[in-house]
């Protein structure tokens, strides 16, 4: 499958770009690969658990979002807020992970129920080293601009 504007399946442009996204809907994740990686997702709000292959390359709350785990991402990723807090459960695997930098951890400062090895989903990115990575989603978020508002996913 090719991504957003190439060709894919005889589609090209927007066509290719509707494919893609439809067929994530379907099939609830992006497809396993050689190129991707197993991140699950544990939800505390509803006790949830889906796990996704994640395409390397892509940050955890774009994995999310294309396989419709309930991750908020109130700023879409510009790293202005802490909505996409996550807390990641092998210690290993967190310290596997490049440090949080200082615009990072200023976010991480507001998130709820923060950890010793909290990040934020738009900050963590695939790559094999992460391969089982488990992440747990807090009950809660501390959206500041519109509080309960749920930003539908691109």
């Amino acid at each position: 499958m090719v991504g957003v504007g190439g060709a894919c399946c005889g589609r090209t442009g927007r066509n290719a770009r509707d494919w893609v996204l439809r067929r994530r809907a379907k099939t609830n994740s992006f497809p396993p690969s050689i190129h991707s990686i197993s991140v699950t997702f544990h939800d505390d709000k509803d006790g949830s658990s889906t796990t996704v292959a994640v395409p390397i390359g892509t940050n955890l709350l774009e994995a999310a979002h294309g396989a419709r785990v309930d991750l908020e991402g109130a700023c879409e990723g510009s790293l202005a807020c802490s909505t996409c807090h996550v807390i990641v459960e092998d210690p290993a695997l967190y310290a596997a992970m490049p440090e949080p930098d200082d615009d990072e951890n200023d976010m991480l400062d507001l998130a709820f129920g923060l950890t010793e090895t909290s990040r934020l989903g738009c900050q963590v990115v695939a790559k094999k080293e992460l391969d089982g990575l488990a992440v747990r989603i807090p009950g809660a978020t501390r959206n500041f601009a519109v509080d309960g508002h749920v930003p539908k996913p691109h």
